[in-house]
């Protein structure tokens, strides 16, 4: 193989001045792009020989897949992309010209990357089958030669003046039919533990959907603790989809609930358990830390199987230690809500915490109960912050002392000031 040269780096990258650096990204990018464009030309005559008769794949992305390490839904439409910018021969030998030859040649100079290829390619192919092939080059053409240039939206903007030229009736018009909600969702289990959840709404079910989502995910004001709220939007819809399905578990007229949160077994440690550290197993399947376990004990219906150190189970949890729908009851009346010092966070957003854990022999009763929202639920598992019921039966926190060397300890009022 041929040697690659790249472009120097200073070995102080940290001196060089605001030219160098532009300068040497754009020279990256630009080999980046050109390495693609070349890339593209091998895929191209792999794919015009055939990969069966090469490699004994099936297919060129088949091939492809395994060489680079990539899943066949990545290596297909880089192929696709390659069999697109470069001519490719038939079995008879006859060349196959190139959907968009002036867009393989600006990606061979380096001049346009990937994603404005996409762009062209998706914009060639709305144009009608009856449009001439010498307009069909032309427009190409001229898309590629913005697409040097240009950004996304001009090249959009560009596709539609050019289609709305070449096929200026649009579609044939169709009376329009009473269409069944199309409502599908998918959730599947990741390897790494995490869920993927995938979704097809309706116009009216996604707009009911956005909505509840916008209520939930505003973002949290800053509390007595002083931390603001820098989730992304998509973390914050994410709470607040957990939040949503928290309401909706909890509700008295859910099947197989009766009021309490979602039954699920978790397998731990009984020194586990106790120290927060190391893992547990959850439905069998999946996993946990065991902090996390800890935490989610407080308020979900949640049956623990303790193990000692051979592996032997030394109890399986009882829903008495769990909190009663009239406990939560008594606790949403007494806190108001998020108990925790400057929060607004109503009962319904809510965990019940104990606030000395029952795996350490902490009881199921309101005198070691206070309401949290998700946030400060796990501020208090995980951080400097602490909770006590004071002598007149409410719950009050004391400040790390890294906010209050004296470590005064604090309530909210806000619940009580509005009652």
């Amino acid at each position: 193989m041929s040697e690659t040269f790249l472009p120097e780096l200073p070995q102080e990258l940290w001196r060089a001045g605001k030219l160098e650096l532009a300068h040497g990204v754009l020279q990256f990018l630009q080999m980046m792009r050109i390495a693609s464009a070349g890339l593209g030309r091998y895929l191209a005559e792999i794919e015009s020989r055939g990969a069966k008769d090469l490699y004994g794949y099936g297919s060129t992305a088949a091939w492809f897949a395994d060489v680079a390490g990539l899943s066949r839904g990545e290596a297909g439409p880089i192929v696709s992309q390659a069999i697109a910018l470069n001519p490719t021969r038939a079995l008879d030998d006859t060349e196959v010209p190139a959907v968009a030859p002036a867009t393989g040649a600006a990606a061979a100079e380096g001049a346009i990357g990937s994603e404005r290829i996409k762009q062209i390619l998706e914009i060639l192919a709305r144009i009608p089958s009856d449009v001439s092939v010498e307009d069909r080059e032309c427009a190409e053409k001229t898309l590629a030669d913005l697409a040097r240039d240009a950004g996304p939206r001009q090249v959009s903007k560009l596709g539609d003046n050019l289609l709305a030229w070449l096929d200026p009736d649009g579609n044939e018009p169709k009376d329009p039919e009473p269409k069944q909600p199309s409502r599908e969702v998918t959730l599947e289990r990741r390897k790494d533990g995490f869920w993927t959840l995938n979704g097809l709404l309706d116009d009216e079910l996604g707009a009911r959907t956005a909505a509840a989502l916008e209520a939930y995910a505003a973002p949290r004001p800053i509390d007595e603790s002083g931390q603001a709220d820098l989730r992304t939007t998509a973390e914050r819809q994410g709470d607040a989809w957990a939040e949503l399905l928290d309401l909706a578990v909890a509700c008295p007229d859910q099947p197989g609930t009766n009021g309490y949160r979602t039954l699920i077994h978790v397998t731990i440690g009984l020194e586990e358990l106790k120290t927060g550290l190391g893992t547990a197993c959850v439905d069998f399947v999946g996993k946990m830390t065991a902090r996390e376990a800890r935490m989610a004990a407080c308020d979900c219906l949640m049956l623990p199987i303790v193990m000692n150190a051979a592996g032997e189970p030394l109890d399986v949890g009882r829903l008495k230690r769990f909190v009663t729908p009239a406990q939560r009851r008594a606790l949403n009346i007494r806190d108001g809500g998020c108990a925790f010092p400057g929060c607004h966070r109503r009962p319904r957003n809510c965990h019940a915490h104990h606030i000395d854990h029952w795996a350490d022999g902490g009881p199921t009763d309101l005198r070691n109960l206070v309401l949290l929202c998700g946030f400060h639920h796990r501020l208090i598992h995980h951080g400097d912050w602490q909770v006590r019921m004071a002598a007149d039966g409410l719950p009050e926190f004391i400040p790390p002392q890294y906010l209050d060397p004296l470590r005064k300890p604090r309530r909210n009022t806000l619940h009580r000031a509005t009652a």
